[in-house]
């Protein structure tokens, strides 16, 4: 295993990190921008009332993108453990 190869997984690794957290966090900071703008324009300073908007929103995200991140997931670790089945062998 060489330096490039290394490296190779590293970035793997990484953008398979932003692949399946992006969603998520977009979705979770599009719902407190919009919340926070609300919240200006109707001065309404409650700080729990972001939060209910947010786990909803997450949870929704996670129903409707959660088959496409556990895809990527279970794509990256087939990939890793052919990394591996290639060094053992």
């Amino acid at each position: 295993m060489n330096q490039e190869v290394i490296l190779d997984i590293m970035k793997d690794a990484l953008l398979t990190t932003v692949k399946t957290s992006a969603p998520i966090l977009l979705v979770a900071l599009v719902v407190g921008l919009l919340i926070s703008i609300l919240q200006a324009t109707t001065q309404i300073q409650e700080q729990t009332l972001t939060f209910v908007p947010k786990i909803l929103a997450v949870f929704f995200t996670l129903i409707l993108l959660g088959s496409f991140m556990m895809n990527t997931l279970v794509s990256f670790t087939n990939r890793i453990f052919g990394y591996i089945a290639n060094i053992v062998s």
